[in-house]
């Protein structure tokens, strides 16, 4: 049994930030009821190509985005426009532990949708909403969308080439990182306020927002700032802290060098055939390289063309300097590790027999992730979401169904 297998949760969210929370939730075992939108869904099924193939090589209506965030989830088709929509809505939720929104602040007040209509009806539910902003402050009515808040959050600032280089200017990072690492925090904070629940009772509400998990995940670059003043600039692949700690150029490549220590340092510079570098007063410590780097980076440079990037790799892992070669995704999955890793995966599916999945990093050695069903198609488990947990009957079930509110 996974670990959350004695929970259920609610996902009326969509699109990515509250998905991703949904789906952890479900790989440690809870139960996921996705409420969607008839004849529609979530918005992120009809973000391709690409989609997902059948046997025939003929693109089915599953978008690879929305595969990426919906793994072992049911998928119910509910109209909470209408009275009796909004009313299944909430039978489902008195018997959830977890709901997880994402509509904007208010949104689903209009429906009785909203925490404070839930909790009267189930007091020990745990409430999560995400929003761009929060519920809160000037902006809380605004829409956020992950790239916007890489800009407005400042991590675009720090991304890109420095002033002055080729290409220089902001650049966002190739996935949607700040939606993925606000699904993270989520589920932090639902399994916090789980743990307060067992412990005292009571649920509660959660108020995410993705500006916050912006500015929270600047991590040192914002203590760089708060400490100094100074807002830090974009470096490319240098780091600001660490020197040598970017990429370089090989005889047939680059690859990425981590020296994190002068002890690193030292052996590097063995390697690369001048020792006289870890004695040399401007690189023999830390923070001297980083003073310094606009000597010693050009030096380095000099070297490292001398040699391919599997020749690098090899001796320098041989004396325990991080380094490693930048791979494109087909070579991220041919690699030995992540093929022992089991990261890639696949699961039964309704119109293309397997879908492709990326496994769950979390390893748990006495409730491990369970991988139960693909992402489901649309509506897929309406019927049997609402005759096995709101016990309807086939009557009321077929009804509703003919009048469109399922």
């Amino acid at each position: 049994m996974g670990a959350l297998s004695h929970l259920r949760v609610l996902d009326l969210s969509r699109v990515l930030a509250g998905p991703w929370s949904g789906q952890i939730l479900a790989d440690l075992g809870a139960e996921v009821i996705k409420v969607e939108r008839p004849g529609a869904g979530d918005d992120t099924r009809a973000w391709g190509p690409p989609f997902l193939k059948d046997a025939y090589g003929e693109s089915t209506s599953e978008a690879a985005y929305y595969l990426s965030a919906n793994r072992n989830k049911e998928s119910v088709t509910i109209d909470f426009t209408r009275p009796e929509g909004q009313k299944l809505v909430r039978d489902l939720a008195a018997k959830s532990d977890i709901l997880i929104e994402n509509f904007k602040v208010g949104g689903l007040a209009a429906y009785g949708l909203d925490y404070e209509s839930l909790k009267e009806i189930n007091p020990e539910l745990i409430y999560c909403s995400i929003t761009g902003f929060g519920q809160t402050g000037p902006y809380a009515a605004r829409a956020g969308y992950d790239f916007m808040i890489q800009g407005l959050g400042g991590l675009m600032s720090l991304t890109g080439r420095p002033e002055g280089d080729d290409g220089a200017g902001p650049v966002k990072v190739g996935v949607a990182l700040t939606d993925i690492l606000t699904g993270l925090y989520s589920t932090v904070a639902i399994l916090a306020a789980l743990a307060h629940r067992d412990h005292d009772g009571g649920g509660q509400h959660i108020d995410m927002a993705l500006l916050d998990v912006q500015v929270a995940c600047l991590a040192n670059q914002a203590m760089n700032y708060l400490t100094t003043g100074v807002a830090p600039k974009r470096l490319g692949n240098a780091h600001p802290n660490i020197v040598p700690y970017q990429d370089f150029p090989t005889a047939d490549g680059d690859f990425i060098l981590t020296v994190g220590n002068d002890g690193q340092f030292r052996k590097f510079a063995q390697v690369a055939g001048q020792p006289q570098w870890a004695d040399d007063p401007r690189f023999s410590t830390n923070k001297a390289r980083v003073a310094n780097r606009a000597e010693l980076i050009p030096l380095i440079r000099q070297a490292t063309v001398f040699k391919t990037t599997v020749e690098w790799v090899s001796q320098l892992e041989r004396v325990g300097v991080p380094c490693g070669p930048i791979n494109d995704l087909a070579q991220v999955f041919a690699d030995p590790q992540v093929r022992a890793r089991g990261l890639a995966m696949e699961l039964p599916h309704a119109l293309a027999g397997m879908v492709p999945q990326v496994a769950s990093p979390i390893r748990l050695s006495k409730t491990p992730v369970e991988y139960r069903s693909a992402p489901p198609l649309l509506g897929e488990h309406t019927v049997q979401v609402l005759q096995t947990v709101l016990g309807l009957g086939a009557t009321n079930v077929a009804a509703l169904k003919e009048a469109g509110v399922i």
